[in-house]
């Protein structure tokens, strides 16, 4: 790139000569960090002109043989400190003499050493200066710190042999004696009054001096010198504070003759810095503005001698730099400094009219050009280039500052707000930038599928481009501007999209092909996601055009859904037929096609979310066909699967085991399918759904829709389930009831661990391999019906052979054994899905069973005393007792107090009751004889107030069905006496048992009224039970007892 252009060939040549002129008139001291070799800086500056070695002879000869410069030393006597104080007062009036002296270094006479080494000069500059070279500054009266800051030109001819001095005096005036002796306030003052007295009137006393070779300077010095004593007498005398500048006068160059200073060091710079970004290897975009020490140099040398004011340095540097961001950009950063320096210059209003107008051109050249960079940001700062996040904030600081610029505020007043020129620029960037991409995207081929493609990758880019607003640049524009860029490139973007693709679907029609909905569908996710960026944004002035967007694809929602269908239905079918229904490992007992159904599914769950379709109405009508589908896969994928387990078999004839296994997963894939579909409604959150459509839609019709068909599908897939596990458990039948055969048939006297043993070996095995092959489920599932059918083959065995006490003993073993083994210690059947009903009645009828006759007929009285207690009606009467027992006597009382309510039995209408007292069960009371009370004629109530005493111990009364049973019997002179009912009172509750209770005093035992009871059925199982035992006789003459007493019941 060539920038030289912009200067015509004499400019540049009028330009260089100048600059040679600079290096060839060079004066003082290189600074320590400058080039001090005027050949590497002719060097240089032929490079950044680009002049042939040719061209830089003529015109350096040309230079060399104009007339010098006249040489200048600019002098600023700035101010002093800790000066002397000459006068009575301690203070002193100074004044500085100074003027350059033209001699030989070592030529000096007068001159005494100095303390740095170098001569003192003992001469004065009045002595040593002609007068019209001396200058002077102003007295400052009364001071021992004077401030002048005066500036004197000071001529020169040769640099080698000049000198520069500069006397400080005090200023003595004539005074009054009297006057005088008035400011006197000290001894030191006294002192001086008195050294005065001895000077001629009108006398200037001596600071001190500072004498400099120019030589040794450098083109610009700023500095504190010591004054020095012109003898040993107050060597320390102060400092002052000077300030030197090595300048030409009357430049002879051509450029310097025809152009003011500030418009050719303006050139100047600009030619140098076009160079030097030419030269930055890493790109102009990475140039930081500094520049090399040669070029420092000649740019330094070249306003120093041309005396340009800080202000127009600084004009200079920035008309060049700005001027140059406008062709070539590179770090704005540099351009901030330079305008801290301008807008601090501006305070002293030192340009003029013309140099206004230029700056307030840069400001507004730069403001336009930087906010059409702005406009064009995605292009001029992409992300994917280093440093675009650094430039663009850099760029924004810019603008921000130079519009806070007071000097901005007085020269532009009609340029428009920042904030109102950056927003329609980004809106005016982001809509050409949109019909660009939209020209860039649109398709070759104009068929419906090209145009769904083409708008898919247009509001892809949309999105890509809004996020990074939002993630990268936004932050930016808002720190530095207060300047939302999201929300402006949001709402331009979203209102262009909307407009361009209601545009382009409005020309398709219904009959799309699949493709074509694959590609609305993808295009709809897209502005869903454009959609909600709508949160980011800080306010949004009424709706947006993108509100109501999923309007625009109702046509294609049954094409959306028949292709997610057939897309389920397929990868179904494929992974069925090369499903080999094999467990996938030792945790996963299902197969390979469960796994495919499971990601198919989460796939249909996945379009549904992606979906998310706003209208609640119509996203339940979606939901209802949704659901539908899902419910369809899964039962073709039952049948699918036992037809593919049908063809493994039949393809290879395998043993029964491997048959066996095929079923085993089998059952297990459809419990997998089960569970899968259990989850659909929190993986499709129904809950929500429900709460969105509960003003539009009736509970019952979600019911009877969503629910309803979800229910039935599981519910056949259950079936299914039972189907395959009642299969396998009809293979393990047979077995588990030969087994129960073989050890029911086994010798009474035979262990009954060695009968069950072959038993429990065949459930160990089978139960093993089961609960190898299935889930815990399915699993649990066989064992409740392997349950049940052993349940029923116990009840069978039960009821073979009657009467065989050890018999029954070994069934009850054998159900015991069972139940634990089934449990298999919490890892089968929970206990309360084992103790079903026909357990319950099982244990029960093999505990009666297996009990000795005198147990069952304790069981027996404890049935008739359960059903005394739970007796809540006298419909037989009553007959009411007091009963106390007295352990010191072993001695059961019981009182009969009367009897109420009872029957008429007789013929006349009335009874002869009386009361039949017996101690139950008999083998417990062997010896204890029958009691009875006397009869009572005619008597519905009788009132027989008799006492009875029982000898028994007290043991005896704890045991298992102990009671006293009371009879009532009319009395019958000629046959049988009748039976009006009995009561049972058992011996536990007897009062006086304990023997804390036994009562001291008769009247305090309680009375007691038992209603009356007939026989009825109570016990009638154990009394059928006992009745079987032929050859044991207690138990027969219980029975016949029993029998007896029934007959007796005329109400029966």
């Amino acid at each position: 790139m060539d920038l030289s252009h912009k200067f015509s060939k004499k400019e540049l040549t009028l330009l260089y000569e100048d600059v040679l002129y600079t290096i060839l008139h060079r004066m003082g001291k290189p600074e320590p960090n400058q080039v001090s070799d005027p050949d590497e800086l002719y060097a240089y500056v032929q490079k950044v002109f680009n002049m042939d070695p040719e061209e830089h002879r003529i015109i350096l000869q040309r230079t060399k043989e104009l007339e010098s410069p006249i040489f200048c030393l600019k002098a600023t006597v700035k101010e002093a400190k800790e000066i002397l104080g000459k006068d009575v007062s301690g203070f002193s009036d100074p004044y500085c003499l100074l003027g350059i002296e033209n001699k030989k270094q070592d030529s000096s006479v007068n001159d005494g050493t100095r303390q740095d080494g170098k001569k003192r000069s003992k001469a004065v500059v009045k002595n040593l200066i002609p007068e019209d070279q001396t200058h002077r500054t102003q007295i400052i009266p009364q001071t021992l710190n004077p401030v002048w800051n005066e500036t004197f030109i000071l001529e020169f001819k040769d640099i080698e042999n000049a000198r520069f001095q500069l006397d400080m005096w005090d200023f003595d005036e004539v005074e009054s004696v009297r006057h005088r002796l008035g400011e006197l306030s000290d001894l030191h003052g006294l002192k001086r009054f008195l050294k005065d007295a001895r000077k001629d009137k009108g006398q200037h006393d001596f600071l001190g001096n500072v004498v400099l070779w120019l030589k040794d300077l450098h083109c610009r010095n700023d500095r504190w010198y010591n004054l020095e004593p012109r003898t040993e007498t107050y060597p320390n005398r102060g400092q002052c504070h000077l300030q030197f500048f090595l300048l030409h006068k009357r430049r002879a160059t051509t450029a310097s003759k025809t152009q003011p200073s500030y418009t050719v060091h303006r050139h100047l710079f600009k030619q140098i810095i076009s160079y030097e970004i030419l030269q930055h290897q890493a790109g102009s975009t990475s140039w930081d503005g500094e520049l090399n020490k040669h070029a420092c140099t000649i740019l330094y040398l070249h306003a120093t001698q041309k005396d340009l004011p800080v202000f127009h340095q600084i004009m200079a540097k920035w008309l060049a730099y700005s001027k140059l961001y406008l062709t070539v950009e590179f770090n704005s950063n540099c351009l901030l400094p330079l305008i801290t320096g301008i807008e601090y210059q501006w305070m002293q209003g030192r340009l003029n009219p013309e140099q206004k107008a230029e700056l307030a051109d840069s400001f507004q050249s730069l403001l336009v050009y930087g906010t059409s960079l702005l406009q064009r940001y995605r292009i001029v700062f992409p992300i994917s280039a280093p440093n675009s996040a650094q430039r663009l904030q850099s760029l924004l600081r810019l603008l921000v500052q130079i519009c806070k610029m007071k000097a901005f505020r007085e020269l532009c007043t009609l340029t428009p707000d920042l904030q109102q020129m950056v927003t329609e620029a980004l809106k005016l960037g982001t809509t050409e930038w949109f019909q660009m991409k939209k020209q860039q995207l649109k398709p070759m081929v104009k068929t419906m599928e090209e145009c769904g493609k083409a708008l898919v990758s247009l509001v892809k880019e949309v999105n890509a481009d809004l996020q990074q607003c939002h993630k990268v640049w936004n932050k930016y524009f808002s720190n530095t501007m207060r300047l939302d860029l999201f929300s402006i490139a949001y709402l331009e973007l979203q209102e262009l999209v909307s407009c361009y693709v209601k545009e382009k679907l409005s020309k398709m029609d219904s009959g799309m092909s699949h493709l074509t909905a694959e590609s609305l569908f993808e295009l709809y996710l897209n502005l869903q996601e454009l959609h909600q960026m709508k949160d980011f944004l800080c306010h949004s002035e009424g709706p947006l055009e993108l509100m109501n967007f999923h309007q625009w694809f109702k046509e294609a929602i049954p094409k959306w859904l028949q292709k997610a269908y057939t897309i389920g239905l397929e990868r179904t079918q494929r992974a069925v037929r090369v499903d080999q229904l094999k467990p996938l490992g030792e945790l996963n007992k299902h197969s390979t096609s469960t796994v495919d159904l499971s990601t198919c599914y989460a796939q249909m769950v996945k379009t549904w979310q992606q979906l998310a379709w706003p209208d609640p109405e119509e996203a339940f009508m979606i939901m209802v066909k949704f659901v539908e589908d899902i419910c369809r896969i899964a039962l073709m994928y039952c049948r699918l699967i036992k037809a593919r387990a049908e063809e493994l078999s039949s393809l290879n004839q395998l043993e029964e085991g491997e048959a066996a296994n095929r079923l085993c997963v089998v059952v297990n894939n459809i419990e997998q399918l089960r569970m899968i579909v259990l989850k659909l409604p929190s993986q499709l959150d129904w809950a929500r759904l429900e709460q969105q459509i509960g003003d539009v839609v009736a509970p019952e019709q979600i019911q009877n829709t969503l629910h309803h068909q979800l229910q039935s599908t599981v519910a056949c897939l259950n079936n299914e389930i039972r189907g395959v596990v009642q299969t396998l458990a009809t293979k393990l039948e047979a077995g588990i009831s030969r087994h129960i055969q073989e050890l029911s048939t086994c010798s009474d006297s035979k262990d009954p661990e060695d009968c069950i043993t072959p038993l429990m070996k065949f459930l160990e095995c089978e139960f093993e391999y089961l609960h190898g092959n299935l889930v815990q489920e399915n699993f649990n599932s066989l064992l409740e019906l392997l349950w049940n059918h052993t349940l029923e083959v116990l009840a069978g065995a039960a009821k073979l052979r009657d009467g065989h006490l050890k018999y029954f003993k070994k069934l009850q073993f054998v159900l015991q054994s069972l139940e634990l083994s089934f449990h298999a210690e919490g890892c089968g059947l929970q206990k309360d899905t084992l103790h079903t009903a026909a357990f319950t009645a099982l244990e029960k009828e093999l505990e009666l069973c297996s009990s000795p006759s005198r147990k069952l007929i304790q069981k027996y009285f404890n049935a008739r005393i359960q059903q005394q207690v739970e007796m809540n009606s006298e419909k037989y009467g009553a007959v009411t007792i007091k009963a106390s027992y007295r352990h010191s006597e072993q001695k059961l009382r019981v009182e009969v107090l009367n009897a109420v309510n009872l029957l008429p039995l007789d013929s006349n209408g009335s009874s002869d009751p009386f009361v039949q007292l017996t101690l139950e069960p008999r083998h417990e009371f062997p010896e204890v004889a029958t009691r009875t009370t006397q009869c009572i004629k005619n008597n519905l109530h009788p009132l027989f107030d008799e006492v009875f005493d029982f000898l028994i111990p007290a043991e005896k009364c704890q045991q298992d069905g102990a009671c006293l049973l009371l009879t009532v019997f009319d009395y019958d002179t000629l046959g049988t006496n009748d039976l009006e009912g009995e009561a049972f009172l058992p011996l536990c509750s007897v009062l006086g048992l304990n023997e804390d209770e036994e009562p001291t005093n008769p009247s305090r035992v309680p009375q007691t009224r038992l209603s009356l009871m007939y026989p009825g059925t109570t016990g009638n199982e154990i009394l059928k039970l006992l009745e079987t035992r032929k050859g044991d006789r207690e138990a027969q003459a219980f029975v016949k007892l029993r029998r007896q007493r029934a007959k007796q019941s005329k109400f029966e």
